[in-house]
């Protein structure tokens, strides 16, 4: 039998513990722009799937919505490394028709996920943005840290430290993300679906080539190529209801500001994917997209309703499906919540929760029960009301 040999350390050798961690407050914008370097490396490390914790995108978030809120990102460090950050901010909120003051990750619709950075040592780094919170809690009613996904292991540490603490928690329930997991070929991924639904693909793709042509994915990795480019995909992400509703990127200049600069930085990142889905040459349907850790992620998609027969964006998914497969991605990430059009192409979901944090302040002690005994329960009984009602009229 062999025996492995083990070194032993050297006699009079110490090894030297790891550095304390340290945790600061960056309040300046200037000082939050200067982390960028050290920021992004950090996302790296703690190997971060999407593109909304990266520096550009959440320098390009403050810009364009930072305006009625104050910045508030814990860094936490080992030494000089940088092993941890919290990017957060302070905002007046309304929550169950009260006045409060939130502590909150930068998130609003336009971020799909958001998300404590923590490269290094979890726990300790965790327990470190929890102690700057306790510091100042007699500055906020409710910490917000959302959406988290539910196996997150921030929320994990979290809520074991403010139930340490004996601060009222409460987790609010958000979207449900779709998502294709790739293996094998598109082709063989496609032919798990049931056939009613591949056959009425194949319909709407010989649709599209009898009344205009061969339909084809374009993708521009760098919108400023073509001048049209951003344009055409604003206009048609705001066809149909989506301009009617006031959600549509042109209904609000912030927002049409955001995903402009948003398209440049991240081209310059090089995770920037604009699809559209051509028919002879003309531009019907788009998902404005991102390519990030070999994951193709729509985030903001539309089509021209005169073509809605057809089907113009489950045609493009089709084709979009196609690239991604043959470039190797690992990933097609629907983003938002679980929509019939995207369960077509998978029933496999991300869950995400909203995780609130109440402080000992009067006023938190008074909206904790509100938002979570008094509105659960009125929904719930709402509900029963209803189906009651149904069933009678059955």
């Amino acid at each position: 039998m062999q025996v492995a040999a083990v070194a032993a350390e050297p006699r009079g050798v110490v090894v030297a513990p790891p550095p304390a961690l340290h945790a600061d407050v960056v309040t300046d914008v200037a000082a939050f722009n200067a982390l960028e370097p050290e920021w992004n490396d950090l996302v790296g490390r703690a190997g971060v799937g999407h593109p909304f914790l990266t520096h550009a995108w959440l320098r390009t978030w403050w810009e364009c919505f930072g305006a009625s809120r104050s910045l508030c990102v814990i860094v936490v460090r080992a030494g000089d490394r940088l092993v941890a950050a919290a990017p957060m901010m302070w905002e007046t909120a309304w929550m169950c028709g009260m006045p409060v003051r939130r502590l909150r990750l930068l998130h609003n619709d336009h971020t799909p996920r958001a998300e404590i950075i923590v490269a290094e040592r979890h726990e300790q780094a965790c327990r470190a943005i929890w102690q700057v919170l306790r510091d100042l809690q007699n500055e906020w009613d409710v910490v917000l840290l959302a959406p988290l996904a539910d196996d997150s292991p921030t929320r994990q540490c979290f809520v074991g430290a403010a139930r340490e603490d004996m601060e009222r928690i409460g987790i609010w329930p958000s979207s449900q993300s779709p998502y294709i997991r790739h293996a094998g070929s598109w082709d063989a991924y496609f032919k798990t679906l049931p056939g009613k639904f591949r056959q009425n693909v194949r319909n709407r793709v010989a649709r599209l080539r009898r009344d205009g042509g061969e339909p084809r994915l374009e993708i521009l990795a760098d919108a400023s190529a073509d001048p049209r480019a951003l344009d055409d995909a604003v206009r048609l992400e705001a066809s149909g209801w989506k301009h009617g509703a006031g959600t549509a990127i042109a209904s609000d200049a912030a927002v049409r500001r955001f995903y402009t600069l948003l398209a440049e930085r991240a081209a310059a990142g090089g995770w920037f994917r604009l699809l559209f889905l051509t028919v002879g040459g003309r531009r019907i349907a788009t998902s404005y997209s991102f390519c990030y850790d070999r994951r193709l992620l729509f985030c903001k998609t539309g089509y021209d309703p005169a073509f809605d027969t057809a089907s113009p964006f489950k045609v493009l998914t089709y084709l979009a499906g196609q690239y991604a497969f043959d470039a190797g991605l690992d990933e097609i990430d629907f983003l938002g919540d679980a929509e019939p059009w995207k369960l077509e192409w998978t029933s496999t979901v991300r869950a995400h929760e909203w995780l609130y944090i109440f402080s000992n302040r009067s006023r938190a002690r008074l909206v904790f029960p509100l938002k979570f005994r008094l509105v659960p329960a009125y929904r719930s009984a709402k509900a029963s009301m209803w189906r009651r009602n149904a069933g009678s009229r059955n």
